[in-house]
């Protein structure tokens, strides 16, 4: 796959993506939504594939989309680059594998509604977040206004909207907006260490558990209980443990 504006690694059983324009701080063009969106439609079709994490190249993870391409094109619905943007954040959501944004600096507008996709963020202390849409006079149509009250309550998300004002990996981890925080030096241990958790537990039961946890964000909690109920969940990489829990313990 020849790809200009993102890395993409496979490390055992692990995809490394990382976007790659450090110069504009990562901001995104639709070079880059492009690549993303191929490199995450091949990691989430690989059934050896169990986490996938994106980070940035540089001092940012991403400054959103680049302001020059308002200037070409539109980033709404109908648009490719709108089109392979909610798809990136469709996959993150829904694929089985565990998502995580490894947010080592700047994430702003655009970028911020692509890291609330996550199934999990890790972010710098030092990291900066913000949702700068009402700076620009942008509309927000990735999904800021619905997913940002959801993860971090309504009020906070207005004032976070309403202010434009970043905040640091520290506040974001404080708010829920972001699992943890960490040194800036210490991030890259801090996912790992994560990884290394989620692992050895059965890939099948992740991704069922994900998909039950999507439903319950998506509905109510009478629907999201009738759905579990009612889930079939098929765990096929446990089932010697499970019958031999006896010796686990």
């Amino acid at each position: 796959m020849n790809l200009t504006q993102i890395k993409y690694e496979r490390i055992g059983e692990v995809a490394w993506i990382t976007l790659n324009r450090p110069d504009k701080l990562n901001a995104f063009t639709q070079v880059m939504i492009d690549e993303w969106r191929r490199v995450m439609e091949e990691a989430t079709k690989d059934k050896t594939c169990r986490v996938i994490v994106t980070k940035g190249e540089g001092r940012a993870w991403s400054a959103g989309v680049d302001l020059s391409v308002f200037q070409e094109i539109k980033v709404e619905p109908g648009f490719k680059m709108y089109e392979d943007g909610m798809e990136i954040m469709r996959l993150n959501e829904n694929c089985p594998q565990v998502t995580i944004a490894m947010v080592n600096g700047f994430c702003f507008t655009g970028a911020m509604e692509m890291m609330m996709s996550f199934d999990l963020i890790l972010a710098a202390d030092e990291a900066k977040i913000g949702d700068t849409h009402a700076k620009w006079g942008i509309r927000p149509t990735w999904g800021m206004t619905q997913r940002l009250q959801q993860q971090v309550g309504l009020r906070k998300a207005k004032e976070l909207s309403f202010t434009a004002q970043a905040i640091s990996g520290v506040e974001a981890a404080r708010i829920g907006l972001a699992n943890s925080s960490h040194p800036l030096e210490e991030l890259k241990s801090a996912v790992d260490n994560l990884i290394e958790k989620i692992l050895p537990n059965s890939g099948s039961a992740i991704g069922s558990i994900k998909e039950l946890y999507q439903f319950g964000s998506e509905h109510t909690l009478k629907e999201g209980l009738e759905y579990e109920a009612k889930f079939e969940m098929e765990i096929i990489d446990k089932s010697d443990d499970l019958k031999n829990f006896k010796d686990k313990i």
